[in-house]
C-alpha cells in the first residue's frame, strides 16, 4: 500500500493548480457567467420538479377524497379519472420536450463559459 501523501506545511489549506494544459474549474465556478447559469438552471428546474409532483400525487388524491368527480364517464365508459392518468403521460413527454429545449440553452451557456476560461480562451 502507498505511503498517503503528507499535508502541506501549516494550518493552511492550499489549493492544487490547475493541471497544466487544462481549465481551472475554481476560477469558473467563481465567474459571474457560471452563477447565473446555475441560478438559470434552478430557476427551471425547482419548479418544473414542483410541478411534475404536484400533478402525478393529484391523481391518488383527486380519487381518494372526490371519488365521485372522478368516477364520472366523459366518453363511453372511459372516465375522468382514466383520461387524468392518461394525460400524465402527456405531461411527462411535454415536461421532457421542454427540458430538452432548456438543455440545449443551458449546454451552449457551459460551452461558451469553458471557452472563455480555457487555456487560450478570451479570459
Amino acid at each position: 500500500m502507498p505511503e498517503p501523501t503528507p499535508p502541506p506545511p501549516g494550518d493552511a489549506y492550499v489549493p492544487a493548480p490547475p493541471p497544466a494544459g487544462g481549465v481551472d474549474w475554481r476560477r469558473i465556478e467563481a465567474a459571474p457567467e457560471f452563477r447565473a447559469l446555475v441560478a438559470a438552471k434552478r430557476r427551471f428546474m425547482i419548479p418544473a420538479t414542483v410541478f411534475f409532483i404536484a400533478y402525478y400525487f393529484a391523481l391518488p388524491v383527486l380519487v381518494g377524497y372526490f371519488p365521485g368527480v372522478m368516477e364520472r364517464d366523459v366518453v363511453g365508459e372511459i372516465n375522468l379519472a382514466y383520461l387524468f392518468a392518461l394525460s400524465q403521460f402527456v405531461m411527462a413527454w411535454g415536461l421532457m420536450a421542454l427540458y430538452i429545449r432548456r438543455a440545449r440553452a443551458f449546454d451552449a451557456m457551459e460551452h461558451a463559459i469553458v471557452a472563455r476560461y480555457a487555456p487560450g480562451g478570451a479570459s
